[in-house]
């Protein structure tokens, strides 16, 4: 039993923020069901690489999630997702606004089967304003949140992340919404909608940006790998041709990596005292520790650094993460056995409880794999499943 046991969470989303947010609950325990068009199924499961056939980013975005195949244009279609929202306590959907409305689903016809039903709702730009009918993805999200503005060289264009990033800020955000509607129904007795703008919650991680815009009149400008807020902070290349991260956001540990280089003396700098002031020589401190760095291997360097209680951080892609001795140990990688693929690793949740286990109980499953089983558990005949079947209502 995960913390959520209990809790039944519709999935109606596609690609990432929604479906994302679903995985979360579901990780924790939560039932969740995915519910797909049948002839157009959530098209995250044809992106980033596959095996045997089998999208390997679908494997780790649909688990713990059953899966029913429904056209929402039918009227039979309609009227399995009211008997689902029956059962439900959560739906989390990302048309565009007023889709679920014209199909005569919207949330007054789903409080009307379930008044306890939270629906999220998860779009670009959110459900008012002068955007809101816009197709909205997380990278317009990534260039009018300020992000792009402030990522890359000073002299290069401004950058944007090769991920998913704003998705997945999104769904962390939508997780909690929905985690706070529950709390207050508990209250209340009855659901409500959450709105969510995929625009906003990345705004919110960007810093003071619009506060100090709005007291200074400035923005902050593309600096690199640097920090504007202290220095030294940046990636350095080892002599065996690895690279390491270092930050000194602390004054304590700005005054060990100096020592720990061989320029001491730089502390006694006036404008060593404060981070502003260190990245303000952000030239002279790089060149002090890229220097001493460039002469020794990636292990010497993170070694040295943890004896001087210095931060520091190798640069790891996939590999180095499976093998590293601390994900090991928190458990952030778990093994589940795929019905196709057979044992695959993941990541799993973002964090631990110490009561309550995370359920990781089967990778994505195929389209519509559950349809049958699910209506038969709302109470459908096998006569009324052929029949919708035969009306292209499921699959």
């Amino acid at each position: 039993m995960g913390a959520l046991d209990g809790l039944t969470v519709l999935d109606v989303s596609t690609l990432f923020a929604g479906p994302m947010a679903a995985m979360h609950l579901g990780d924790m325990g939560a039932t969740v069901v995915k519910v797909e068009h049948p002839h157009r199924p959530d098209p995250a499961r044809g992106h980033g690489p596959s095996k045997n056939g089998q999208n390997l980013w679908w494997k780790t975005l649909g688990r713990n999630k059953r899966t029913i195949a429904l056209d929402l244009h039918t009227e039979g279609g309609r009227e399995a997702l009211l008997r689902l929202v029956e059962t439900a306590d959560v739906m989390i959907e990302n048309f565009r606004p007023g889709t679920l409305e014209r199909w005569g689903v919207g949330y007054k016809q789903l409080s009307a089967r379930n008044p306890r039903l939270v629906l999220a709702r998860v779009t670009g730009f959110g459900q008012k304003g002068p955007y809101r009918s816009r197709p909205g993805f997380g990278t317009l999200a990534e260039a009018m949140s300020g992000f792009a503005a402030m990522t890359g060289e000073p002299d290069g264009p401004p950058v944007l992340p090769p991920f998913g990033l704003a998705d997945g800020i999104a769904s962390l955000a939508t997780a909690y919404a929905i985690m706070v509607a529950l709390r207050a129904r508990d209250g209340s007795g009855v659901g409500q909608e959450v709105d969510v703008a995929i625009i906003e919650p990345m705004l919110a991680m960007l810093g003071p940006q619009i506060t100090r815009w709005d007291q200074l009149g400035t923005v902050q400008p593309r600096t690199g790998n640097r920090s504007v807020n202290n220095a030294p902070r940046n990636t350095y290349r080892t002599s065996d041709g690895s690279w390491v991260a270092v930050s000194t956001s602390a004054q304590s540990i700005a005054e060990r990596v100096m020592v720990l280089v061989g320029r001491p003396d730089l502390i006694s700098e006036p404008w060593f005292t404060t981070g502003a002031g260190r990245a303000e020589h952000a030239d002279e401190l790089d060149g002090a520790v890229g220097g001493w760095i460039a002469l020794r291997t990636r292990d010497e360097v993170v070694d040295a650094f943890d004896r001087a209680q210095a931060a520091i951080a190798p640069i790891y892609d996939a590999a180095d993460i499976v093998a590293d001795p601390q994900f090991q140990a928190l458990g952030t990688i778990h093994t589940i056995v795929d019905e196709d693929l057979g044992e695959m690793r993941m990541q799993g949740p973002l964090f631990r409880l110490s009561e309550d286990a995370p359920v990781l109980a089967f990778t994505g499953r195929a389209l519509g794999a559950d349809t049958d089983a699910l209506l038969a558990e709302l109470g459908y005949t096998a006569v009324e499943i052929a029949g919708l079947r035969a009306d292209g209502s499921i699959a």
